[in-house]
């Protein structure tokens, strides 16, 4: 089987990297569902991608039951889900001592426990047919750590040591399970993050200055390393952890 006009599900899809994975999967042949928390944008989105079969609708995986009608909803109208891509996340620069239950819930429910609900429900179909791709995409916080981020690296933490203990499980049902860390990438959802800081500005620039390549991430610098792994080209690759930083983090 490859993914050729099969069905991929990607969270967060209306955002800035999931967008740019959701037209590089569409340009695989793959029917494209665009699950975000705003449905309006969700529907934008996979109405401006190329060839047929794609739908757009709201979703939010931090909500078990919303994420089983999510899934039911696209395995009734496109079939079964084949590739699963998690980009939803969320996060914002406070230094630990300074963060509350409340905050570490909302990262720990959106960043981690969305992809246990996302898996928890496309595994099972996945093994009875014997395919599937899994691509989890984290942040290479989660690999070296990051100041400001400690609720959120720990949280992606988990999704890489998630991925990997998942690869293991599934692997002889020819089910991959990799991991994408991005470095810090130029998208709405960090500049708003920044904004938020007393020297966003500087604290940005910092970043950018401490990446060998000299910018930040785009997000079609992230979509293609997601997409390979996706892709039936991958089939050999799993319990990965792939970093895409522009040389931020070699070790």
């Amino acid at each position: 089987m490859t993914p050729d006009g099969g069905v991929a599900l990607v969270t967060g899809g209306a955002g800035a990297i999931g967008a740019a994975v959701c037209l590089r999967l569409a340009s695989m042949g793959l029917k494209v569902a665009v699950a975000d928390l705003n449905a309006e944008s969700a529907m934008e989105v996979a109405g401006s991608l190329s060839g047929s079969g794609h739908m757009g609708f709201a979703m939010d995986v931090a909500d078990l039951d919303a994420v089983r009608g999510g899934v039911d909803l696209v395995a009734s109208e496109r079939g079964p889900v084949d590739v699963l891509v998690n980009v939803a996340g969320w996060d914002r620069f406070i230094p630990f001592v300074d963060t509350t239950p409340d905050f570490w819930d909302r990262v720990i429910d959106v960043n981690y426990r969305g992809v246990l609900n996302t898996s928890s429900c496309v595994v099972p179909s996945m093994l009875e047919r014997r395919w599937g791709r899994i691509v989890n995409v984290a942040s290479d916080a989660a690999r070296v750590g990051s100041s400001l981020e400690t609720v959120y690296a720990g949280a992606k933490g988990a999704v890489v040591a998630f991925s990997k203990s998942l690869a293991r499980e599934v692997a002889k049902s020819e089910v991959t399970v990799n991991v994408v860390c991005p470095g810090p990438t130029d998208t709405p959802l960090i500049h708003g993050m920044a904004g938020e800081l007393d020297d966003g500005d500087r604290f940005v620039s910092a970043l950018t200055k401490a990446i060998p390549m000299g910018r930040l991430a785009t997000p079609d610098d992230i979509a293609p390393a997601v997409a390979f792994l996706a892709s039936a080209d991958a089939g050999f690759i799993t319990g990965q952890t792939l970093s895409v930083s522009g040389g931020l983090t070699m070790a």
